[in-house]
């Protein structure tokens, strides 16, 4: 087990956070990670604002040693990438926060330009049908 200083990187911020690494987990300050994502401790689990997950089912989730990393992501429901090497993680976003979006049936919109330079914008087109075509080189 080796204490160290740890980067987690969530929704565009970076926070640098006392941690236990060995070769299988993380274990982040509780108090600091908890307050770096927004989230505390109570009786009933961790909440954020008026929203609890309850904590029981996972009784290894909180330990003297500190959160565990993985285990927070999991409950939460983010992906999470690790770089124990380097001493980083990165939390993502909750799939069900793009959920609206995705099962909305509508498009963000956004403005390119057309092959004169022309820009366009796809909300000028609502009410009209629009083919959308995506192309990638990979």
């Amino acid at each position: 087990m080796t204490t160290t200083t740890f980067k987690l990187i969530e929704d565009g911020q970076s926070h640098e956070i006392n941690a236990s690494v060995d070769a299988t987990s993380v274990r982040l300050d509780t108090t600091t990670a908890l307050g770096a994502l927004g989230w505390t401790q109570k009786p009933e689990g961790l909440c954020q604002g008026d929203v609890c997950v309850p904590v029981a089912s996972s009784p290894d989730l909180i330990t003297d040693r500190g959160i565990h990393l993985e285990g927070l992501a999991e409950l939460l429901g983010r992906p999470l990438a690790i770089n124990r090497d380097h001493a980083v993680a990165s939390l993502g976003a909750a799939a069900e926060s793009h959920g609206a979006q995705l099962t909305g049936g509508e498009a963000p919109d956004f403005t390119l330009p057309d092959l004169a330079g022309n820009e366009h914008t796809l909300s000028s087109f609502r009410g009209k049908k629009v083919l959308l075509i995506a192309y990638a080189s990979w």
